[in-house]
């Protein structure tokens, strides 16, 4: 006799919708379940982590987490464009916008968030957007076409994501946030001051403790007024001041709700109803609201061992955090928020260099806790292992911040196997350790297709191939850290012939200590290494092919395909016939002409960006 099996409908097929489906098809062996999930959007799951890749690709594609012929491989019924409407929970059936009556055994519901958008006056005109989704996306580069100044309601992580997206659009652009400083949620008002420095180094403008009064403008936005009086001319807004849980199809099924949103749910992630379940941004744990994809993961992985036979529960999770924010480093881990009275925190700041460090310690000092970096966070997988670790520090507090005489202390072989190396997907240091052994992986690459470490937000990369590298060494393998496939050297190596043979150009390295042409990886380090060297002029004709376009044109390419092009102005000592040329130049172009003064120095730095008009305005 065949078995008939049983239904799960999953609402929702987001990032940790998906990551349920794989989960419960993995755990299920003996195939008790059939999968149908709703998708309201236009297209299967993808990649919202990496959404502000798309304004360079502009490929949806790209951003895909599994290709259709996986869902069918799978015996996954994907609903895609079509929304779940009603749980009808007497005769357990889901019903959907396009008419589809799907009878369950359970109910995932993996709904997501939307996005807030403050209730100010004037917020519903023309050339107000959200950022969230693909189509979102779509709109602001459309609209983006016909302005010329932005405002980014918001300055927390999807806030600068989105303000780096209008920036990269060639927009003027301003970050408003309420609070007194950027990513209140993460950092803190050292490491804000810091974070604020290095952004307003791009050009971009951050306006804190600024509350959006009115938006201004005849149909379309044409300013925004804050609270204090103070007004700012834009065009254009997108609005990321947060999200809000989205449990309306709960609430219309009578399940339990916060009184703050959110659908609440036990250490099983069992909804008030039995038979349903809520993962992700949608549910409501002890509560909390996770905001993030890897909480859903857990979450969904939960879920789905629960349902094939296993124990497990849900308590919680490290909201730890590594971000590249407007080529900033940002991190967060461990409990960096300790009462003062529980703990000492060290502390290091170089305003030259834009870098903050923040540790925070027990009060013995015998435990890192957690802590803060901005600027330079090359040693967040390392600290952030130290914090989750209940052992003794294995140096001195001090040297975690300045540097320890023992490399080693802090290093890969200090950190236990159950060290978690990717948050996303739940990877373990013995996880990688154990595949590379048994499997005998010879790549990273292999390592991120065995363990899918690396494949959600890809920035737990660095350290995977940290691992990697120190397992290939104790295990007698030959670690190649070759350039490329052209040089049989790294790039010390290459450093070092270079400067004791003298050479002076490309042709005679690669025909010496090479072989082939050169590709895009070893010509920029090669152009790199001789203007280290020898510092030629950059538009000699043997150094040109070395250059990328940026460098061989001396702008910067924009997307349109204009360029902007920052003078140099060494010192801040400008002759008034050098403002004349650039002005002359610039008339005669007809190009865009950009002033600021440099806050940070000491006497006013002019700066000028010239952009040449590319179609628009």
């Amino acid at each position: 006799m065949v078995k008939e099996k049983q239904t799960i409908v999953v609402v929702g097929n987001g990032m940790v919708g998906l990551r349920f489906c794989e989960k419960l098809i993995e755990f299920d062996v003996d195939r008790n379940y059939h999968i149908e999930t709703f998708c309201e959007e236009p297209r299967a799951a993808y990649d919202r982590v990496g959404l502000t890749s798309f304004f360079a690709h502009r490929d949806a594609e790209k951003l895909m987490l599994a290709r259709m012929d996986w869902y069918r491989d799978n015996g996954v019924e994907l609903h895609v464009g079509d929304r779940a409407c009603e749980i009808d929970r007497k005769k357990q059936i889901v019903r959907s916008d396009r008419g589809a009556e799907i009878s369950y055994s359970k109910v995932v519901l993996a709904t997501g968030s939307y996005p807030f958008v403050p209730p100010v006056p004037g917020i519903d005109k023309r050339g107000v957007f959200v950022y969230r989704t693909i189509e979102d996306l779509e709109r602001i580069i459309e609209y983006a076409k016909q302005s010329k100044s932005c405002a980014v309601i918001g300055g927390g992580l999807l806030g600068l994501e989105a303000a780096k997206a209008a920036y990269d659009l060639g927009l003027e652009t301003h970050v408003v946030e309420f609070a007194p400083r950027l990513m209140p949620r993460q950092i803190d008002d050292a490491g804000s001051r810091i974070l604020v420095g290095k952004i307003e180094e791009l050009g971009v403008k951050v306006h804190l403790n600024k509350a959006t009064k009115e938006v201004h403008g005849n149909g379309v936005v044409e300013a925004m007024e804050f609270n204090d009086g103070e007004q700012l001319d834009v065009d254009m807004i997108i609005v990321s001041a947060g999200i809000r849980p989205r449990d309306d199809l709960a609430r219309e099924s009578g399940l339990d709700v916060g009184p703050r949103g959110g659908i609440e749910v036990n250490d099983q992630l069992q909804t008030s109803d039995p038979n349903i379940f809520a993962v992700g941004e949608c549910a409501l744990h002890g509560g909390m609201v996770y905001g993030l994809v890897a909480p859903g993961y857990d979450m969904a992985e939960c879920v789905a061992t629960n349902l094939t036979g296993g124990t497990r529960g849900f308590s919680g999770t490290d909201l730890s955090t590594k971000l590249k924010l407007m080529g900033v480093d940002v991190a967060s881990f461990g409990d960096y928020e300790v009462p003062e009275d529980e703990s000492t925190s060290l502390t290091f700041e170089d305003p030259f260099d834009g870098v903050y460090k923040k540790l925070v310690f027990s009060k013995d000092g015998t435990r890192l806790r957690g802590g803060i970096l901005v600027g330079d966070a090359s040693e967040y997988g390392s600290l952030s292992m130290l914090a989750q670790s209940e052992a003794p520090l294995p140096c001195s507090p001090h040297e975690l911040v300045i540097g320890s005489k023992n490399s080693s202390a802090v290093g890969l072989d200090s950190m236990p196997d159950s060290a978690q190396i990717c948050s996303c997907n739940n990877v373990t240091k013995g996880d990688i350790c154990s595949a590379i052994e048994e499997k005998n992986l010879e790549s990273v690459a292999d390592v991120k297709t065995c363990t899918r470490a690396g494949t959600g937000c890809g920035r737990c990369i660095p350290l995977v191939t940290d691992v990697f590298n120190s397992e290939l060494k104790k295990s007698g393998r030959t670690v190649v850290n070759h350039l490329c496939e052209h040089f049989p050297y790294s790039r010390t190596e290459l450093f070092a012939i270079i400067k004791t043979k003298n050479l002076k150009s490309f042709t005679e390295i690669v025909s010496e200590y090479g072989q082939g042409n050169g590709c895009e990886v070893c010509k920029p380090t090669i152009a790199s290494i001789l203007a280290s060297l020898w510092n030629d002029h950059i538009l000699k004709t043997e150094n040109q092919t070395l250059q990328d376009t940026n460098d061989r044109f001396l702008a910067n390419v924009q997307r349109g395909g204009s360029y902007s092009v920052v003078p140099r102005v060494p010192g801040g000592e400008i002759t008034p016939d050098k403002l004349i040329a650039i002005a002359e130049t610039a008339k005669k172009h007809g190009l865009y002409t950009k002033s600021r003064a440099d806050s940070e120095s000491t006497c006013s730095v002019p700066k000028f960006r010239i952009c040449p008009i590319s179609g628009r305005r």
